[in-house]
């Protein structure tokens, strides 16, 4: 357990959802072995990426979320978890703003092996 969590306190997602300051910044609120959970404001469209080590799964706390795979998409919906599996060609985006709670393993990029602008700084908690 991360200094950053207490034994005490549950993690209130959507409020700390409301701390980030700005979209596309996955910040850390809690880990468990060596997954992190991560929670994340988005809107419009991500870039198009794979994590080939890994299996990615999202959590939709508010909004919708829209998955783009390479056969068609996926719509979350709040209270809903979609697993994207390890080398998929994946692109998140929202209509509207949504916020989301991802889980993954510690270490990993939100752009995959992609790279660019919005790839975010890791291991940042909230």
């Amino acid at each position: 357990m991360s200094n950053q969590q207490t034994l005490s306190s549950p993690v209130d997602l959507l409020h700390k959802a409301t701390l980030i300051e700005q979209q596309w910044s996955p910040r850390v609120v809690a880990e468990m072995n060596d997954y992190q959970f991560k929670v994340v404001r988005i809107e419009g469209e991500f870039i198009w990426h794979a994590h080939p080590e890994t299996d990615e799964a999202f959590l939709v706390l508010e909004g919708v979320l829209r998955i783009d795979l390479p056969d068609g998409c996926v719509h979350v919906r709040p209270g809903e978890l979609f697993v994207v599996p390890r080398g998929v060609q994946h692109r998140t985006a929202a209509q509207g703003e949504a916020k989301l709670m991802m889980i993954e393993p510690r270490g990993v990029l939100n752009t995959g092996h992609e790279g660019g602008e919005r790839t975010a700084q890791n291991d940042v908690w909230i």
